[in-house]
């Protein structure tokens, strides 16, 4: 094993960055506590019948009262960053207007912990814990949400801007507006296509809107946003599954991609939506195509697209499908799928570095006789998906950092308490962390990482993820 690890962390550069993620919702808890507002998921999940086994997130992990404990574990594990988002009802109850103080203190002291543990802080603006307030007043289809957000970004980058340099505006807007606003399967849970595109829009746009204020704010500052890419890889050659698949990646992908990147929305999208797209002011897009610093990643896992567009018997026999590995959320395991991701971005796009945010994998842990979770298919998971990143740092991707999803086992939204994707085991009766082997494993790569002097390395040839 550390001969295989010692193989694989040589084909990283000496400055790559190694973290874990987590999001506030998923992990505080608190969800009512020292001036807190409601937010859109607190409201979404006391509504019966949305959350798998009625569950909420009002203690989650308990992380509001258990930071340090937390902090000191990400220590022992050795990380080296660690991205978080900040709940925007914890600073601005109402979304506009009076700040909760308490708030800000309990993100300062956090921050403060991490660097004096030799942590990066990684802070996520808005990882969709919308102030219920606002979507009160029409959420994110509502133009005036996007101000609210660039006064919020001011409150919190002006109070951490001195100590935290890298800020994403957004985690996952697809999510956001489709699960949020079209499938409804994700808090406010609308179904709306106008709401959904508006909605996207809209983040976009407040994360045009605010990257000047996080660069006023903070020295040095780098900035960027997060996005879910799903490669989609049509099922035969033909030419119905060749376009299933195109819009596919248009809805989840190029919707995204292209405006950052100065192209507008794809035509070939506006015209399949076929709606008003009156929601785009003059000047908008030149606003959501300003330059960022960095592009975060979260991918798991690749879809093979079946057109419904014509009959099976007038189709093209298929000729690509899904792998034996799946897990526990149903995604098949493909890690060569996060290969052809980042060489697409460095072909097709111009992001001047790229993170991979999340990455990661929900298996159902079992704590062993021995107290230890035994997690190997995570292990097997983690080290054939950074492969695949190596190989795409050897081809000239510019990858400067892994964040494993998760840092604990949290709050998995819809599912519930039901899902474990966390590198540390929590329970959810007595919220006792306990690192899984999987957190042995990357903890023993990261210090193997470190001792590594010679970037040159990275030419190493990995069939390991194949």
């Amino acid at each position: 094993m550390t001969d295989e690890l010692t193989q694989l962390a040589r084909r990283f550069p000496t400055d790559f960055i190694w973290g874990s993620a987590t999001a506030s919702y998923q992990i505080e808890g608190a969800w009512n506590e020292d001036g807190k507002g409601e937010s859109i998921w607190d409201r979404f999940a006391h509504t019966p019948g949305k959350i798998l086994n009625g569950d909420t997130g009002d203690t989650a992990c308990d992380h509001f009262h258990r930071w340090r404990e937390d902090v000191a574990l990400m220590r022992e594990l050795g990380l080296q960053a660690y991205r978080f988002s900040i709940s925007w009802p914890r600073i601005l109850p109402q979304g506009r207007g009076q700040v909760n103080r308490a708030g800000l203190d309990f993100y300062e002291r956090l921050v403060d912990a991490l660097l004096e543990a030799g942590i990066m802080p990684f802070v996520t603006l808005y990882h969709w814990d919308l102030p219920q307030a606002l979507q009160d007043a029409g959420g994110w289809p509502n133009r005036d949400t996007t101000e609210a957000f660039v006064e919020y970004t001011g409150h919190v980058t002006r109070l951490l801007g001195d100590r935290v340099r890298f800020w994403a505006t957004f985690n996952e807007p697809f999510c956001s507006a489709w699960l949020g606003y079209w499938e409804g399967v994700h808090a406010p849970g609308h179904q709306d296509l106008d709401e959904m595109l508006a909605a996207g829009h809209h983040l976009l746009l407040a994360h045009g809107l605010a990257l000047p204020v996080i660069r006023e704010n903070v020295k040095q500052a780098q900035a960027g946003i997060v996005l879910n890419l799903t490669p989609q890889y049509p099922a035969s050659e033909s030419e119905a599954d060749r376009l299933a698949a195109r819009e596919r990646d248009g809805q989840i992908n190029r919707w995204y991609l292209d405006p950052l990147s100065g192209r507008g929305y794809p035509q070939d999208m506006v015209s399949a939506y076929a709606r008003p797209m009156d929601f785009v002011h003059a000047g908008d897009m030149e606003i959501i195509a300003r330059p960022v610093d960095f592009l975060g990643i979260n991918h798991y896992t690749r879809a093979v697209v079946r057109s419904q567009a014509v009959d099976e018997s007038q189709n093209l026999p298929a000729a690509v499908f899904p792998g034996p590995e799946y897990t526990d959320m149903g995604w098949e395991v493909y890690p060569p799928g996060l290969y052809d991701l980042l060489i697409r971005l460095q072909r097709e796009y111009d992001f001047p570095s790229l993170y991979i945010t999340e990455n990661g994998a929900a298996f159902a842990d079992v704590v062993s006789a021995d107290g230890s979770v035994h997690d190997m298919q995570r292990i097997d998971y983690l080290r054939r998906y950074l492969a695949a990143a190596a190989d795409a740092l050897q081809a000239g991707v510019p990858l400067r950092g892994y964040f494993v999803w998760s840092f604990l086992d949290n709050f998995e939204w819809a599912f519930g308490y039901s899902k474990r994707f966390g590198i540390v085991h929590v329970d959810f009766e007595t919220l006792v962390r306990r690192p899984k082997d999987s957190a042995l494993w990357y903890r023993d790569l990261i210090r193997i990482h470190q001792t590594v002097q010679s970037p040159g390395d990275q030419g190493l040839t990995s069939p390991l993820w194949r």
